[in-house]
């Protein structure tokens, strides 16, 4: 559920990979065209991902679409056991990626009044908000939005860097698998705020937590719901979902995803991942998160006041291409001699790392490779996919 970063020299952005020697000689040669597919994608895709899996990565996978159609880009393995790429339309965790959805379902409760952005959180969410100098009257949702609320994160050690059987308990040997949002809220409220709300960023999984509650609370609904019928159903996104409590497995057709320990793939694909709620439980595929992300900055989903708040970003760290508003990221890639501006976000969960964004003339892009451990040339190779897009 944690950011991906691009910065402006490559950094290793999770834990490093150990290289595999059986993705030397996995080529990046699968290129699927879709109806009306747009022209070939650009060497610099096919290379950016053929380099990804050099470095160590089992694999990965680009849909780039656009006003004139679509094109999927694969390189390495989406099955280490069989060698069998990245199926087209396949599905795969998209971590926090999630939290874009959530914001836009806030966004649109905004529009319509039924939440003030700079209300503090305990309007909404009476007495959940306290407890070890945390308090709720002095936490906006905005704040928990822009991840500025000072809030502690229930796993204070990321999950990203865990694998399914160890996500299994927390430090207090809780199993968070069979925690629900109020649960996993209370162990935050166990820990001192981070700094003063409102004072700086700090990227947070217990804001979107809080969010989720906020509006089951306000609409009376599931957050899968309204999500489904907010946004999934009016854009026909049939292959993105919310798992439910005990699905472990993802639909086909799926990549597997792995976790290198001590230089050997483990398969992490099946796990219990519904806890991760508005934090990043969501699954999707390529094409569903390009229509989203498309249609989010165009205004589709989103008055235009609203979408000026969701793109009113403030700096997430020294030295970063990235300004984060509320649950979206704004990119700024050197390419050449200039800036490319594109919004999305991103996420890592076991066994998947997701890029989604889209440019201000209409064309998306989204990357997953199939492990959350990645390494300095997913960086480099996310920079070149965004460069290449028009």
């Amino acid at each position: 559920m944690r950011e991906k970063a691009i910065r402006r020299s490559p950094v290793v952005v999770l834990a490093s990979l150990l290289a595999v020697t059986l993705l030397a000689t996995v080529g990046c040669g699968n290129h699927t065209a879709e109806p009306n597919a747009i022209a070939e994608p650009s060497a610099q895709v096919s290379e950016a991902l053929n380099n990804l899996v050099r470095s160590g990565m089992p694999g990965a996978q680009a849909v780039i679409s656009g006003p004139d159609g679509q094109r999927t880009v694969t390189a390495g393995a989406g099955d280490l056991g069989t060698g069998a790429p990245y199926a087209d339309r396949a599905h795969f965790r998209i971590g926090s990626v999630t939290k874009t959805f959530v914001a836009t379902v806030v966004l649109q409760l905004a529009e319509v009044g039924a939440v003030e952005l700079d209300t503090p959180i305990e309007r909404y969410l009476p007495g959940v908000v306290q407890g070890a100098g945390n308090d709720g009257n002095r936490i906006t949702v905005r704040q928990l939005l822009q991840h500025t609320s000072g809030l502690a994160d229930f796993a204070p050690e990321d999950v990203a860097h865990k694998l399914p059987q160890q996500l299994d308990q927390t430090s207090d040997g809780m199993a968070y698998r069979d925690l629900a949002a109020a649960d996993l809220v209370r162990i935050a409220m166990t820990m001192p705020p981070q700094f003063e709300p409102g004072a700086q960023f700090q990227y947070t999984n217990t804001n979107y937590v809080l969010l989720g509650m906020m509006i089951e609370r306000l609409t009376g609904q599931q957050l899968a719901a309204e999500i489904d019928a907010r946004i999934l159903k009016p854009l026909a996104l049939h292959d993105t979902y919310f798992p439910v409590a005990g699905e472990t497995g993802l639909r086909d057709p799926h990549p597997l995803g792995y976790h290198n320990v001590d230089g050997k793939w483990i398969d992490t694909t099946t796990m219990e991942a519904a806890w991760a709620g508005a934090a990043g439980a969501m699954i999707s595929t390529g094409a569903d998160l390009n229509q989203f992300i498309t249609a989010l900055t165009t205004g589709k989903l989103l008055p235009a006041r609203q979408l000026a708040q969701m793109q009113t970003a403030m700096p997430m760290a020294p030295g970063t291409e990235m300004n984060y508003g509320l649950g979206l990221i704004r990119f700024q890639v050197p390419c050449g001699q200039q800036q490319k501006e594109v919004w999305g976000h991103s996420g890592g969960i076991p066994g998947f790392s997701t890029l989604t964004i889209a440019t201000p003339e209409g064309n998306a892009a989204t990357v997953s490779v199939n492990t959350e451990q990645t390494n300095d040339q997913f960086s480099t190779a996310l920079t070149a996919i965004i460069c290449s897009l028009a």
